[in-house]
């Protein structure tokens, strides 16, 4: 049976992430498989390979035949440059403990290498998030500093309301005191009716001697 070795898609759209699996090379990518050897996360930097390499290798060795991304996976992890050493002992080019020796010291400059990107990332990291947290700490003063301005020009412009709000007070009230004359000029016209009253007696004394003209009458009036 043809077999490939490819991969199946899996996750969301715009963050996909893959299943490196062994299958029928006639069944539908993301269809049944004949057994899973790792994953592959492309998502991240660098991007997350986990491979069973003796089942990739084993599977190389018995015809199975990587997809293009497969193999570059492959490659990356080392799987086919050991298949390629496996080779030359089968061929007697070198012993087995040769191809091991240089696989061992592929693999270590290989891991250096990935170590050294990842520092290299790790630091390149470092400095951006200090890069921004200074952006944002100036941002940060600066809106402090408007803020500032704002209250400042605010309590100046209450300063200038309450101002003009007590001129004006003072304003009206002169007003008034000006205006208060006027009545004090018509209260002290009252005594004049006061002094209309008092004169009033005169008519009453006038009543009080209407008896003695009555009497006057009367004593005439026996004489007769």
């Amino acid at each position: 049976m043809p077999t490939k070795i490819r991969l199946q898609r899996f996750g969301k759209k715009g963050k996909p992430f893959y299943h490196v699996v062994i299958a029928d090379s006639r069944a539908p990518r993301d269809g049944k498989y004949i057994e899973k050897i790792g994953i592959y996360n492309p998502n991240t930097n660098p991007a997350v390979i986990e491979l069973d390499n003796d089942k990739a290798l084993s599977w190389l060795q018995t015809g199975a035949v990587p997809t293009e991304t497969v193999n570059a996976i492959l490659k990356y992890t080392g799987v086919v440059y050991k298949n390629h050493l496996l080779k030359g002992v089968a061929k007697g080019a070198f012993t087995e403990a040769e191809a091991e020796k240089r696989y061992l010291a592929w693999a270590n400059e290989k891991e250096a290498k990935i170590q050294a990107k990842r520092d290299g990332l790790s630091a390149g990291e470092a400095a951006e998030a200090k890069k921004i947290l200074a952006n944002e700490i100036e941002i940060n003063k600066k809106r402090a500093k408007e803020i500032a301005a704002a209250r400042i020009a605010e309590s100046e412009a209450n300063q200038v309301a309450e101002v003009a709000g007590a001129a004006e007070a003072k304003s009206d009230m002169e007003a008034v005191v000006e205006e208060a004359p006027v009545v004090e000029a018509v209260v002290e016209e009252a005594p004049v009716v006061e002094a209309v009253v008092e004169e009033a007696p005169v008519v009453e004394a006038s009543a009080e001697e209407a008896p003695a003209a009555e009497e006057s009458k009367d004593s005439e009036e026996k004489k007769d």
